[in-house]
């Protein structure tokens, strides 16, 4: 009954909708925008806007992630964030708009979650971008990017990347076709072929341009450089511009065009730039590659590329070239060199590009004008030469997460599932054990020590909470695989309910409840009055938490916006998770409880604590009354209710488990023919009042499993 009292309130809230949030209008993006860039029209209603540059042009794509990617954070809201994408996919700003995440909010600030962002500035998003963890190392380079975590937030940061990653991949595809989008192709090693001159040709596998004088002249017809190239004029027939291309990166390719010794030199060379692809370049013609003026080792100045309307980086490779013999005798003669291009940046020498010349007239005399026309030539290599590489696909965020944290996840599991069996098959040994007291505080500080500080698992409100508005908004689940080790904890935590009720974490598990033991020892040791409210006042007490749970879940409804506030009801983040380094305030209220923790027993667990609320209903689940009673428990023995330090135990030596810490003192007190007073008459031969008759069944007690009713 008490139950539906409690659950009631809870059930009609659920009558409530959220809303969701509203696009941010232009106006409201422009200000992230800095000068010459500036935002132009939109071109959807997802909040997308076009990047215009210092001329008007389209530079890129403007958009905030939250319509794009409304991945839900550990508050149950969406991380906002702006992108600004270039047309080639690269990120030139990241910035955080707003969030909700409870680490950020309060407990680490802003600052850091802000620094995060700006690691993203430069990359692209055909790399696979993978967030670092302190909780494990990666090693650097191949096709994955790794950016750094904020520790105590790897979880808020993976959820960040993903929405940023989804949000821009959405732009991506929807007005970014031409991006690269895998791993670029490179020459197969095992790929053998014999060639001639003359597949090479008739394959296509060599590309050819020839322009003559005069054709050159009518590219500068009506042009005040029309008349400057007295050669030209002289000689109409005459070849200005015979062009060979063929790229030297597959085997194949290379020995049929390239002299013994010239592969020697290439061969070199790949080996110590095995990203560049090489080029040859061939021009027997009188307008040759380069100027006067070229430096080797540098770009060409009168040879360019381009692939998908972007720029192909072209730089000279600094090979000296000899022709195979297989080569005409022509081409001998004609000006060769070999480009390199890196294929990380994006170029494919499977798919079309086009080689650019630039010819170039001067007029005047003294300060000549120059003028130019540009002569393109495509090419491409046929695919059977190259192979591509698997494109890296970063591991799904549960997966990284596991791997990242596996060995705390060993010990964290080894760990419950030798608390499980202790206390479902032994709890009577150890509750009876002579050094039972030292065991029970030896555990609470591996609890506070490694499940709290170290593993940062201390669960919280804001976990159900958020789950809670997630499946009121439609949202995803997905932010509790993102933290793994609490996700362990709260599957055990979910299990024991039906064993044991809220006991099981209250009592062992909550790093905070620890501490809170452990303060009151230290009160105790300072001989510090003791506060221990009357039984009216306890059980009034004792409801407290649930008005705060109520009051929680309805802030989830009618106040989301000041959910993150208000959860600060826990002093979990503070003691906890970011160990006191806080706001003043914050720091005030977490040391308040602690110091009321000497002198009143874990005051904030029994009767505040909106988490210790929900668990005592969720052990509702609890299937039997594991907690051993007789007959004489209560009249004449008060013992075990004196004795309980939480109030659980009624007059009548009912237990209530839902106020039950399962501190096991009663346990204790029940097996010990020292302590329990029904034993201690029974071994003096006397017995009370209601004792069993003489020859009657002696009542059951449980077995170690503690799996016998009252």
């Amino acid at each position: 009954m008490r139950a539906q009292v409690f659950l009631a309130p809870l059930l009609a809230l659920l009558l409530f909708a959220a809303t969701g949030a509203m696009a941010l209008e232009r106006a409201d993006l422009a200000p992230f925008v800095k000068p010459p860039m500036s935002i132009g029209k939109a071109v959807n209603d997802k909040g997308v806007y076009e990047l215009l540059n210092s001329g008007g042009a389209l530079a890129g794509y403007v958009f905030e992630t939250e319509q794009l990617a409304p991945l839900p954070g550990f508050s149950g809201a969406p991380i906002n964030v702006f992108v600004m994408l270039d047309l080639d996919g690269r990120f030139l700003d990241v910035r955080l708009i707003s969030q909700n995440e409870p680490i950020f909010v309060s407990g680490l600030g802003e600052a850091p979650f802000r620094r995060f962002f700006e690691q993203y500035r430069g990359l692209s998003i055909t790399a696979p971008i993978v967030v670092g963890t302190q909780y494990g190392g990666h090693e650097r380079g191949g096709s994955l990017v790794y950016i750094d975590g904020v520790t105590k937030a790897t979880a808020s940061v993976r959820i960040a990347n993903e929405t940023i990653l989804a949000a821009a991949l959405a732009v991506a595809r929807d007005k970014m076709q031409g991006i690269k989008s895998g791993p670029p192709a490179r020459p197969d090693p095992e790929h053998e072929e014999d060639l001639t001159w003359s597949d090479l040709v008739d394959q296509g596998l060599i590309s050819h341009l020839e322009v003559t004088n005069a054709e050159i002249g009518a590219e500068f017809a009506g042009t005040r450089w029309a008349d400057d190239d007295p050669e030209a004029e002289a000689d109409p027939e005459g070849v200005y511009l015979d062009l060979w291309v063929a790229d030297l990166g597959p085997a194949s390719i290379a020995r049929t065009l390239l002299s013994p010794a010239a592969l020697k030199e290439l061969a070199a060379f790949e080996a110590i730039s095995p990203d560049d692809e090489p080029l040859l370049m061939i021009d027997t013609g009188r307008h040759g590659l380069v100027s006067p003026d070229f430096v080797r080792n540098t770009a060409p100045d009168w040879i360019s590329a381009t692939q998908d309307g972007l720029p192909v980086a072209l730089r000279d490779a600094d090979i000296f070239v000899s022709l195979a013999d297989d080569v005409p005798a022509e081409l001998h003669d004609g000006a060769a060199m070999i480009l390199r291009t890196d294929r990380r940046l994006g170029f494919d020498p499977t798919r079309e590009w086009q080689v650019e010349v630039k010819a170039v007239r001067e007029h005047g005399i003294f300060q000549p004008e120059p003028g130019s026309v540009t002569l393109t030539l495509p090419h491409r290599t046929d695919e059977r030469f190259f192979i591509r590489d698997a494109a890296p696909v970063a591991a799904p965020p549960w997966l990284e997460a596991l791997r990242n944290r596996q060995t705390d996840l060993v010990l964290l599991g080894a760990g419950l599932v030798g608390l499980f069996g202790v206390q479902l098959f032994g709890m009577r040994r150890l509750a009876a054990h002579p050094r039972y007291p030292l065991i029970r505080l030896a555990t609470l500080a591996v609890v506070l020590g490694f499940i709290g500080w170290h593993g940062q698992g201390q669960l919280s409100i804001v976990t159900p909470l958020a789950a809670l508005r997630a499946a009121l908004e439609g949202g995803s689940f997905a932010f509790l695989i993102y933290d793994p080790f609490s996700l362990l904890i709260w599957a055990f935590v979910l299990v024991s309910f039906v064993l044991w009720g809220r006991g099981l974490f209250c009592g062992w598990l909550c790093p905070f409840g620890a501490l809170q033991e452990f303060a009151d020892r230290l009160g105790r040791l300072l001989r510090l009055p003791r506060i221990e409210p009357s039984p009216r006042w306890d059980a009034r007490l004792k409801k407290l938490k649930y008005v705060v749970l109520a009051a929680l879940v309805a802030t989830v409804f009618l106040a989301p916006a000041a959910l993150d506030k208000a959860v600060e009801v826990e002093p979990f983040k503070t003691a906890i998770t970011v160990y006191f380094v806080r706001n003043w305030y914050y720091v005030a209220y977490a040391v308040f409880w602690l110091v009321l923790g000497m002198m009143l027993f874990k005051g904030f667990c029994r009767y505040v604590c909106p988490l210790g609320a929900l668990m005592a209903l969720g052990g509702l689940l609890r299937g039997r009354n594991w907690i051993a009673r007789r007959a004489q428990c209560g009249a004449p023995c008060q013992l075990c209710k004196v004795r309980c330090r939480y109030g659980s135990i009624a007059k009548s030596g009912r237990v209530d488990y839902s106020e039950c810490f399962q501190c096991l003192d009663c346990v204790t007190i029940h097996d010990d023919p020292a302590q329990c007073v029904p034993l201690i008459l029974d071994a003096r031969g006397r017995r009370p009042a209601n004792a069993r008759p003489p020859g009657s069944p002696r009542p059951t007690t449980p077995s170690d499993a503690g799996a016998l009713p009252t």
